[in-house]
């Protein structure tokens, strides 16, 4: 068997956050293992236990004992739950969401039959008028399949749960509904006549309006619907926490124009691809997997996996992602990634597994939840024995009894954590913001200093040439045509720079034909063009070929266009100096903007870098960054993040390459630019698709906002049980309306939840 450390199961059966909780501490009872257990996805993810299993352990692969997936799932099903191991995320959402529809399907017909049932129950039963002989007759008789039938999901639970010696929130509505719909049995035949011997009283057959004044028919039907309502949009909103990772997967080609052997074309299923296949993607066709352009000049619309709405343009060599839309020409592509190493696919897991965890209020609620069925059906006890004993009233300690257990439900508890979760995390997936982790969302709301590396995330990570300076009677584009002739084979990031300065400033330049291409280490390129020998390098090595400086008014000449930290080279052809070209890692053109809006939040900002004081500086001070610490080896990027934090500060840090990956985990929160390296984006809490500085920010507000719904859903949750649960004790609540109050606080956590899904910046 193949070693597992850590392993993802759905989990069904489980109905509020206590089942969750029950779960969750039944797979911890295991030895060596840690789970986590969400009920709005449905997803236990269980991994060995550091501590459990003890550090010498878990530093020889050969002594862990792996995880047991039938073990675990053993272990779930004893209490009377099912577990299963997925086969993929996709697929585990997909199934989740048909059975969800079928659920919903069936809710909806038995909230209509109930429904129809419950209005003519509550007005004839709370309005005289409508009141004629006999009239409790019909309304027992409209109620009874609403008791047994219409609240039937909850008994079926409540029943399965008391089986296994456990109590859950269907036990509380099971009770509910039973309690009230006994009673009024209990009134409609024994009580009328007064006998204290409580035997069967016919008269009520014969008596118009015997017994009404004690039924609670209505209540009966009152709780059934207003429940099931809510349970109805419990797994409406269960169903759309799924959506965002289903959408990511609906963004990949279902079919792909494959190419044979013998270069013929056939339509194949898009997932029926392997590595090394050869496609043909026409303009407007979505590109099938991840993949290298082979042929053709085109460019793709990414905005779906970056978020950004320019096309990237792409040619032979350019790697491209499954999903994206080809625009504008036919182009063939060699397939690298399929399955689940697909972009999409790791995306779609980065989310899903950040809705499968939970936040450290979750694990608090989700606690609470767990003993807060048993204190309720003890206060409901309590309140009941009260009223009986201190009032004399059976019929006044039934209603408090009943009241007590029905508002007390905990639907909006176990819905206000995972409810936010999910919106907040399926939102930033459409901005391209992945967030891996729960604890990234406290961790957000926490930070007071942003750490950012230099190349790749303040700039673009690549040379560009930013000034040319020609020799008088030499054009720019000759000037860039002699250097790009002799960069034409090389593949220094400097070479990259002159041959697209080219042809960014003529496109339609040609460069010349060259030769007997040569390189000096650490001083620059010559090679035969012309008939002449041309040099592109250091001045200092100009100089020697030439044997004298480099004229100082090109310097001059140039520092006019260009005064910030830059590497200069010369061009040389022949014996004549044709002049200077300045190349420099760009500063990203949103990245001032980022910087300016993260001091509004309360953040301080560092430059962390390997480069030069002067090259660190420039770029820290054109972006309005606060602090500086340049030429600071990779190794040491962690010690300075170690120092930060022992100084007190709650540190991020945004990087992209495999140097910063170290930082990234060492840090209170870790943000990767999606366009780094793999190492760096499995090290952070949080990627950014677009790898634009200024999602960084839009990032940290939405954990933000996000933390604080939360927050905000839990207070209301425990604030309304709190006032709610004295009331009902007290008497001052007729259980119907206890039925449409806590059907009301589970509507009122979706809908404040789902507010995280119109998110903007």
């Amino acid at each position: 068997m193949t070693d597992v450390t850590e392993l993802k199961l759905d989990v069904g059966g489980m109905s509020c956050a206590a089942c969750a909780m029950k779960v969750e501490q039944s797979i911890n009872k295991l030895p060596g293992v840690q789970a986590e257990v969400n009920f709005a996805t449905e997803r236990a993810r269980v991994w060995l236990d550091d501590e459990a299993l003890g550090a010498s352990t878990l530093t020889n692969n050969d002594e862990v004992s792996p995880l047991d997936p039938a073990t675990i799932i053993a272990q779930v099903e004893k209490i009377g739950y099912t577990a299963q191991v997925p086969i993929s995320v996709e697929k585990s959402q997909q199934a989740r969401s048909e059975r969800f529809e079928k659920t919903i399907r069936s809710y909806v017909i038995r909230l209509w039959v109930v429904g129809a049932l419950t209005i003519p129950v509550m007005l004839i039963s709370m309005i005289p008028t409508l009141q004629f002989d006999y009239w409790q007759w019909l309304v027992m008789a409209m109620v009874i399949p609403v008791a047994t039938w219409g609240a039937w999901p909850f008994h079926k639970e409540a029943g399965m749960r008391i089986r296994y010696g456990s109590v859950t929130m269907e036990t509380l509505v099971s009770l509910g509904v039973i309690t009230s719909f006994g009673w009024s049995l209990y009134a409609i035949f024994f009580t009328h006549s007064g006998d204290p011997h409580m035997r069967m009283s016919f008269e009520l057959f014969t008596t118009p309006g015997g017994g009404g004044h004690e039924l609670y028919f209505e209540v009966t039907a009152a709780v059934a619907f207003f429940l099931l309502l809510g349970k109805y949009l419990e797994i409406r909103t269960k169903n759309e926490t799924g959506k965002a990772v289903r959408e990511l997967f609906n963004l990949g080609a279902k079919v792909a124009r494959f190419v044979d052997a013998s270069g013929s074309v056939r339509e194949v299923p898009a997932d029926s691809l392997a590595p090394g296949d050869l496609v043909e993607v026409l303009p407007g066709d979505k590109i099938p997997s991840d993949g290298e352009v082979i042929d053709g000049v085109s460019a793709v619309d990414a905005s779906m996996i970056t978020g950004e709405s320019l096309p990237i343009d792409i040619e032979p060599g350019t790697e491209v992602t499954g999903g994206t839309i080809n625009l504008n020409a036919r182009i063939r592509v060699r397939i690298t990634k399929v399955g689940s190493e697909t972009v999409l696919a790791r995306m779609a897991d980065l989310v899903d597994s950040a809705q499968s965890g939970k936040t450290n209020v979750q694990r608090i609620a989700d606690q609470i939840a767990s003993i807060f069925v048993p204190i309720v059906i003890g206060l409901a006890v309590l309140a009941f024995i009260l009223w009986w004993s201190l009032s004399g009233s059976l019929l006044s300690a039934i209603t408090a009894g009943i009241a007590t257990l029905i508002i007390a439900c905990p639907c909006a508890l176990g819905l206000a954590t995972p409810t936010a979760l999910l919106a907040g995390t399926g939102r930033g997936s459409q901005l391209g913001i992945l967030i891996s982790n729960q604890t990234a969302l406290e961790s957000a709301r926490e930070i007071d200093t942003v750490v950012l590396d230099k190349t790749g995330t303040v700039t673009k990570g690549v040379m560009s040439v930013v000034a040319v300076q020609p020799a008088e009677g030499i054009s720019e584009a000759e000037l860039l045509a002699i250097a790009a002739a002799v960069e034409s084979g090389a593949v220094h990031p400097i070479a990259k720079a002159i041959v697209d300065a080219l042809t960014e400033l003529d496109s339609t330049a040609t460069i010349p034909e060259s030769s007997d291409h040569a390189t000096a280490a650490g001083q620059g390129a010559f090679a035969m063009t012309g008939n002449k020998i041309a040099y592109v390098g250091k001045v200092s090595w100009i100089s020697e070929q030439i044997g004298s400086d480099v004229p100082e008014k090109l310097f001059t000449a140039l520092a006019e266009k260009y005064d910030g930290p830059a590497t200069v080279v010369t061009v040389l052809h022949g014996l004549k100096v044709l002049g200077l070209i300045a190349a420099t890692d760009v500063i990203k053109p949103d990245s001032a903007e980022a910087i300016a809006q993260m001091h509004p939040l309360g953040l301080e900002t560092i430059l962390l870098t390997g480069d030069n004081e002067v090259a660190a500086s420039a770029v820290a001070s054109q972006v309005g960054i606060d602090q500086v610490f340049a030429e600071v080896l990779p190794k040491d990027k962690l010690v300075k993040i170690s120092q930060l934090q022992a100084s007190g500060k709650r540190v991020a840090m945004v990087g992209d390459g495999v140097n910063d990956s170290p930082a990234l985990v060492q840090a209170d929160l870790g943000i990767a630019m999606g366009h780094g390296t793999e190492q760096a984006i499995a090290a952070s809490d949080i990627t950014v698709v677009s790898g634009e500085l200024k999602s960084v920010v839009t990032a940290i507000k939405l954990a933000r906002k996000t933390l604080g719904t939360i927050r905000g859903n839990l207070f209301w949750a425990f604030a309304y049980n709190a006032a709610a649960i004295p009331l009902a004790m007290l008497g001052m609540l007729n259980p119907s309306i206890a039925a449409l109050a806590m059907a009301f606080s589970s509507v009122f956590v979706v809908t404040n939840s789902l507010r995280l899904t119109r998110f903007k910046d």
